[in-house]
């Protein structure tokens, strides 16, 4: 009897994966519709009146949420990419099969949409105050320019730590708490500039439910320019080879349905 690699017999069932992908990326923006409108609605009792005590309180929240989806059992198995760029990022670098990267993208934006809009019913009118609008990302005061600049820089820096990290034998295991770390990093320094995106479902979720359209191109193109270059520096410097696979989390026992080679970074 012919035995299957873990790949080849994901094969026919990763509907699974990209059902856990939706539900990672839906999770994180119900925690970010939450978050937002306790520490940003002026009627909370817990609101944050100082922009960078609440900027602070909000980038510990999510940090924490980042980590917290990453090492789940859904993170685990689906890699917790939550992200477009990341998918995208890794399909270049062939770590990610052309049908898994579109499923996946196709899920993180349902997943997006889907979170926004249960946290409107969980959450009710306070989400789409004006100080809150369902957690939107848009330019801020500096201009679009900035937003894109920024936006670029902070999607490139993760995803150069992302790959440097998870590709280590000695540090991989850490790559969940790097990545929330900086997620909190961003929202504290970053955010006053574009919001805080690095991620066009995300980004296009809390659209769809404000009605905010205008800026959406702004985090439809500098997150994945700013991965995809990370990505094409990070194996021109380290080679295609060392990239192992394309999961945030692969320190446990969860089945792979990616080009998987982690074994051979362990060994």
């Amino acid at each position: 009897m012919e035995t299957k690699t873990p790949a080849a017999a994901a094969d026919s069932s990763e509907w699974r994966e990209y059902v856990m992908e939706a539900l990672n990326l839906g999770l994180f923006m119900m925690s970010a519709c939450v978050f937002g409108t306790i520490l940003g609605h002026p009627a909370s009792n817990l609101h944050i009146e100082e922009p960078l005590a609440r900027r602070a309180l909000m980038g510990v929240a999510m940090g924490l949420t980042a980590i917290a989806i990453i090492c789940s059992p859904f993170g685990q198995r689906s890699g917790a990419h939550m992200n477009p760029a990341v998918t995208a990022t890794y399909w270049m670098l062939g770590r990610v099969r052309t049908q898994t990267a579109i499923f996946y993208i196709l899920a993180q934006f349902l997943g997006g949409v889907a979170g926004v809009q249960l946290s409107a019913l969980l959450v009710g009118p306070p989400l789409g105050h004006a100080s809150v609008n369902y957690v939107a990302t848009s330019p801020g005061a500096a201009g679009p320019e900035a937003a894109f600049a920024a936006e670029f820089t902070i999607s490139f820096v993760m995803m150069t730590a992302v790959l440097t990290i998870s590709n280590s034998r000695r540090y991989a295991r850490w790559t969940p708490v790097a990545a929330g770390c900086l997620v909190a990093l961003w929202i504290l320094i970053e955010d006053p500039y574009s919001g805080m995106s690095m991620n066009p479902a995300r980004s296009f979720g809390s659209a769809a439910a404000a009605g905010s359209w205008n800026w959406l191109w702004i985090y439809f193109a500098a997150p994945p320019l700013g991965m995809l270059i990370a990505g094409l520096l990070y194996r021109f410097r380290a080679g295609a080879h060392r990239v192992f696979c394309a999961k945030l989390h692969h320190h446990n026992s969860q089945r792979c349905i990616f080009r998987c080679s982690y074994g051979e970074l362990i060994k």
